[in-house]
């Protein structure tokens, strides 16, 4: 079976070709690469050059192409427009070349963040969409496009994950590294507000079940971890992890946005814009949960890890690495 990945230099992207490559039915693994091969660099697979707008270069790389596992987004940007044109229009690019070379199956990711917070309850696949952010806006936006315009005969599966975190992810890191010079950052009491989490390898477990749903239409699922979690445990883990106690900073909501506010007008001065926004302040304060029922149900996905052994494994990974 022949694959074709964007966003395969990324966090999660590397991990996905990392089981591809050890998977015998997968023969040819293209990956579209913009400029740094980053976490692929010396791995066997073949480098397609160009971005989701290079039509030409997408459609030479579509050819002979079974499956593809469209991966690539942006997660943080200034504007709406921005978010639309990465998430949006280019995997509506992406689905419509792919329907015109003849693929029959693509799996694609989405988020919780398309969703919106949670609310009390663990959201399901039956709840409406009501994104409280500019990316969210743009992950339920690319739903309904593909909802519109995709082939009935082709087989689409769009994934929901939660927060996911592991070897290699360098946003979550953030906290981690703060709990390693002794501070723990906590919105509210610790125990709420609550949050599904999702330890990588569970998530390339999911993607590949989804590679396997063959049933033509489109399909969506959220695939979730072991369990719910809270800050008040992430905390516990980590300074149990790096054998540390933190100095726990229990934030007010409203802190939380004014911090963020400032970092995000600072940064703006130098022409970047942050990963701790006024809008990341905005779900940090939300409850963000999900079930997994649906996926578990019908693509047969298992969730291997509990939230004490990911955690436990991407620290250990951390401080293997020199990140820690």
């Amino acid at each position: 079976m022949n694959a074709f990945v964007t966003g395969a230099t990324g966090f999660i992207g590397s991990h996905l070709v990392d089981s591809l490559i050890e998977l015998p039915n997968y023969e040819q693994i293209k990956c579209l690469v913009r400029s740094n091969e980053k976490w692929l660099e010396g791995k066997s697979y073949q480098k397609v050059s160009g971005d989701l707008h290079s039509f030409r270069v997408l459609g030479d790389a579509l050819e002979d192409t079974d499956i593809v596992f469209h991966l690539a987004a942006v997660v943080k940007a200034p504007s709406q427009k921005e978010y639309d044109y990465a998430n949006v229009e280019a995997t509506e690019n992406l689905l419509r070349l792919a329907h015109k070379k003849g693929v029959k199956k693509m799996v694609i990711l989405s988020s919780l963040a398309a969703a919106g917070p949670s609310r009390g309850e663990p959201l399901t696949e039956q709840n409406s969409l009501n994104p409280v952010s500019k990316y969210g806006v743009s992950k339920k936006r690319m739903e309904d496009m593909i909802h519109a315009v995709a082939d009935p005969r082709m087989s689409i599966t769009i994934l929901r994950p939660p927060a996911v975190y592991g070897p290699r992810e360098d946003q979550i890191f953030t906290l981690f590294k703060m709990m390693k010079y002794g501070i723990a950052p906590i919105v509210g009491d610790g125990n709420h507000p609550e949050l599904s989490m999702l330890y990588v390898k569970d998530l390339i477990q999911g993607i590949l079940k989804a590679a396997q749903q063959t049933k033509p239409g489109v399909h969506t699922y959220f695939i979730t971890g072991k369990e719910i979690a809270n800050w008040n445990q992430i905390r516990d883990i980590v300074s149990t992890v790096l054998g540390r106690n933190s100095l726990t900073v229990r934030l007010k909501p409203k802190w939380v946005k004014n911090i963020a506010g400032t970092i995000e007008t600072t940064a703006s001065f130098f022409g970047t814009y942050p990963v701790i926004n006024k809008e990341k302040a905005n779900e940090m304060i939300l409850e963000w949960t999900c079930s997994g029922e649906k996926a578990m149900k019908e693509l047969n996905y298992k969730p291997q890890y509990t939230l004490e052994e990911g955690i436990s494994r991407t620290l250990r990974w951390y401080k293997t690495h020199g990140w820690l």
